[in-house]
Formats: structure tokens, C-alpha cells, sequence
């Protein structure tokens, strides 16, 4: 690691603490309220989404699984446009969807490139999560209530544990890769490799600190979930305000933070 990085590694170990994520959570909520139109309009269109995947595979549970839990992969690149009002908030200048539009009509290459990455890692996921619940499971899964029964609560160990530590090894890493460099491609100029590097030196300078925001996101996530999706529309716009703040706070100081 060089000499840059260290620096950067010792000011994250001087400001962040095991709270930290509580206090990104209270300025995301902040951040939303401020401004909740362009928040709840992303909110609904994820939720919308979602409806959609459930229309379509209502009774395939098997692929709604994995359908979900590769969708909170790809969500965080959807919602560049609020840590862009996150970041302009911050700085005073004036926010709406007029400057979420702007974003997005500059179609970043570097974006686009990595939000193609996380697809395509979310694809995987998906069709793996369908592989495996159908060729493992002893009878087919059709419903929640059939995926309860036969993957989670089944007797033997097997089915569940494989899904849940294959889900885990497929999201360890771009869990890593992207919690820091989403924000920090929005926020720099820099090149998609340096924004995931600092990203994986940021999680491994704070394994606990990020360990446990990584729970939270997912256990939000899930929770909007289970509220027929509509928990989501304000979960989601939260958790990407209070996304931004845990970069800011996180890269406080880096010296890449000029390169815009």
C-alpha cells in the first residue's frame, strides 16, 4: 500500500467508530427529508421494478429468490442521482431532478461500464440462485411458502446453507468493490480500477465498521422487501443519502477527493 493510501487509512481509524453508521443513517434521513421528491420518485421506480419481477414470476419462487437478492447488487448504481444531490446539498449549491437528469444525460462512461459490471454480476447470481434451488430442491419451488419449507427449514443440512454461502461469496467482493467507488466515481474523475482499490483499502482498514453497515443496508433492504415492496420507496432513497455521508465521512481527506 503506498505512502497515500496509508495516510488515508489512518485518518479513516481517527474519525470513524463503531456508531458511525448509525450517524450516516441519521444524515441520510436528513438529506431525504430535505429533499424527498427525487428520493421517493427513485424509490418508486425501484418499487416498481419490483412489482414487475413479481408479476412476471409469481409463481417461480425459485427465480424471484435470486431475482431479489441480485437486485440489491445492481440498485446502488441506480441511485447515483441522489448522491449527487447528497454531494451538491452538502457543498449549498441548489438540488432537484433537473441536476439528477444532468447526471444521468452525461452517460459517465466509467458508470456506465461498472453499472454493466454489476449487472452481469447480478445476472450470475441470479441464475446460479435458480440452479441450485432446482436441481437441489427435492420438490419444486413454486411459492414462498415452498421455499420456507423445502430450502430453509428442511431438516438436513444442505440446500439453504449452499445458497446462503454462495450468495455470500458472490457478495463479499462486490460488496468491496463497489460501496466506496460507486460514490467516488460520481464524486472524481478518477479511473473505475482506482475507485475500486480504494474502495477494497477503505473496507480493509474498517472490517467491523463496514462489516456492520454491510448488514444494515441488507436488513433495511430486506425489511422494505417485506412490506410488499412498498417499505422501498423511502428505504431506498434513505440508504443511498446515508451511503454518501459513509463516503464522505470514510475518504475524509484522501487526496483523490481533488480529482474532479
Amino acid at each position: 500500500m503506498s505512502t497515500r493510501s496509508h495516510t488515508l487509512v489512518n485518518r479513516h481509524s481517527q474519525s470513524v467508530s463503531p456508531m458511525s453508521p448509525l450517524r450516516w443513517l441519521a444524515l441520510g434521513w436528513a438529506d431525504l427529508r430535505r429533499h424527498p421528491g427525487p428520493g421517493l420518485l427513485h424509490g418508486l421506480a425501484l418499487a416498481v421494478f419490483g412489482w414487475l419481477l413479481l408479476a412476471l414470476a409469481h409463481d417461480r419462487f425459485w427465480l424471484l429468490a435470486g431475482a431479489f437478492s441480485g437486485f440489491l447488487i445492481v440498485a446502488p448504481i441506480l441511485a447515483t442521482g441522489l448522491y449527487h444531490i447528497s454531494r451538491e446539498q452538502a457543498a449549498g449549491r441548489p438540488v432537484g431532478m433537473a441536476s439528477v437528469i444532468a447526471l444521468w444525460r452525461s452517460m459517465d462512461g466509467r458508470l456506465v461500464r461498472f453499472g454493466l459490471l454489476l449487472g452481469l454480476a447480478g445476472t450470475g447470481w441470479v441464475l446460479t440462485s435458480a440452479g441450485l434451488i432446482t436441481l437441489m430442491s427435492p420438490v419444486p419451488i413454486e411459492k414462498p411458502v415452498d421455499f420456507l419449507r423445502h430450502v430453509v427449514l428442511q431438516h438436513n443440512l444442505g440446500l439453504f446453507e449452499v445458497w446462503l454461502l454462495m450468495g455470500a461469496l458472490l457478495a463479499a467482493p462486490i460488496y468491496a468493490s463497489s460501496v466506496m467507488a460507486i460514490p467516488m466515481l460520481v464524486d472524481t474523475r478518477l479511473p473505475v480500477s482506482m475507485a475500486v482499490g480504494e474502495s477494497w483499502r477503505t473496507v480493509a482498514s474498517q472490517p467491523a465498521v463496514m462489516t456492520l453497515w454491510a448488514v444494515l443496508l441488507a436488513s433495511l433492504s430486506a425489511l422494505g422487501m417485506l412490506t410488499a415492496l412498498l417499505g422501498l420507496i423511502v428505504i431506498i432513497p434513505w440508504l443511498a443519502h446515508a451511503s454518501w455521508h459513509a463516503y464522505d465521512e470514510l475518504t475524509a481527506g484522501s487526496p483523490y477527493k481533488t480529482i474532479r
